[in-house]
């Protein structure tokens, strides 16, 4: 096939992240297709973060972000994000400095109320269920499609109220476990997104 060239590898270390050697490979699997290598580096992303997820992080930081609307107006939404890593090395670094900022701004503005789905309360998930099973019964939805619907629902409650599920505020079409995946996939670590708050003047 033909060289990748040079500057098409940057620009697709600068969209994603990636490792040069990463982004080249890519490239050349994906026939020099960005989009394709796009979709290709945050698959094998995924599948190394997976690879790490049973290391411990006993590292990291705390990192917060204040909304400013502007210079002469004081915050009003602010966040604290704790996101964890496995070495002080990689905590000290700016690019997971940088995912953390972003992970708090991101909790600033979309307003999740738990990092994963695993941490959902379990008596709230029957509830949520309940809920949709008893509205698709109500508009005479067919038995057998009761579950596939109820499912579907749960699937997009955690994805509003999740903030692993929830599209990154900058890029809609990413969730934030793909930004955290990139980040362990290039820091070849396994990161955690630890907890979070919120604050809000007007939400009280």
């Amino acid at each position: 096939m033909a060289e990748i060239p040079l500057e098409l590898v940057k620009t697709l270390r600068d969209m994603t992240g990636g490792g040069m050697m990463d982004c080249k490979k890519a490239l050349e699997d994906a026939g020099g297709d960005l989009d394709k290598a796009v979709v290709l580096l945050r698959e094998r992303g995924i599948a190394k973060a997976a690879k790490r997820a049973g290391r411990d992080t006993s590292n990291g930081v705390v990192e917060a972000y204040l909304h400013r609307t502007s210079e002469d107006y004081p915050p009003q939404v602010g966040a604290l994000v704790e996101v964890d890593c496995e070495s002080d090395f990689v905590a000290k670094g700016d690019d997971f400095r940088k995912l953390a900022r972003e992970l708090a701004m991101h909790v600033a503005a979309a307003a999740p109320r738990w990092v994963s789905s695993e941490d959902v309360p379990p008596e709230v998930v029957e509830e949520e269920r309940g809920l949709y099973q008893r509205k698709a019964e109500q508009d005479g939805r067919p038995a057998a499609a009761i579950a596939r619907i109820v499912e579907g629902q749960m699937r997009k409650f955690f994805e509003d109220n999740c903030l692993l599920e929830q599209p990154y505020v900058r890029d809609p079409k990413v969730p934030v476990k793909d930004l955290v995946s990139a980040a362990i996939s290039k820091l070849q670590e396994n990161i955690t997104v630890r907890r979070f708050s919120r604050f809000s003047v007007k939400e009280g």
